[in-house]
């Protein structure tokens, strides 16, 4: 062993790799929306946002249950081009997510394209404005038939004047 270099082994548990996905979001977890400050909270994860954008496909962003919540419908080709955010999210933001959703049951995420329309222009992941980027999206698989002669809209806001207060359903309390 004379003249061998020993490399450290504890390297990869120092630095592990952390694995990173670009996510899409389109309602109450949106910036200035009811949910937003989920994607702050460091105990969730990391987020990052890194532009705005909108749906390249139409689809169908309804408000609907007692609970007035927004539902991006696994719809293409009805609706319309749908407004939201873009962020990067570590493994474990992405896992809160699922939870936070119900991800199987009650939301599907499925891979999205999406038109970037600005960025933050700070950070190292800057997306360019007009380039297509591909995200996760949570989508509603199983909704009520009548969900589909409901408005559609562009863009969710809460706090606009379509009515339809948010309510914060009993299993999605603040944490």
């Amino acid at each position: 062993m004379k003249g061998s270099i020993i490399l450290p082994l504890f390297v990869s548990v120092v630095c592990p790799v952390v694995h990173m996905a670009k996510v899409f979001v389109y309602g109450t977890l949106k910036k200035g929306q009811p949910n937003y400050f989920r994607m702050k909270k460091t105990a969730n994860g990391q987020a990052e946002f890194l532009a705005h954008a909108r749906t390249v496909k139409q689809y169908p962003l309804v408000i609907a249950t007692k609970y007035n919540i927004p539902f991006l419908l696994n719809v293409t080709g009805t609706g319309q081009r749908v407004h939201g955010e873009i962020y990067q999210v570590d493994q474990k933001m992405l896992d809160f997510l699922d939870r936070f959703e119900g991800c199987p049951r009650r939301y599907q995420r499925t891979r999205i394209q999406l038109e970037v329309q600005d960025g933050d222009n700070e950070g190292e992941n800057t997306l360019k404005p007009g380039s297509i980027e591909e995200a996760f999206v949570y989508t509603k698989t199983t909704y009520e038939p009548e969900w589909l002669q409901k408005s559609t809209y562009e863009s969710y806001d809460a706090y606009s004047d379509h009515g339809l207060t948010y309510v914060l359903p009993e299993d999605r309390s603040p944490e």
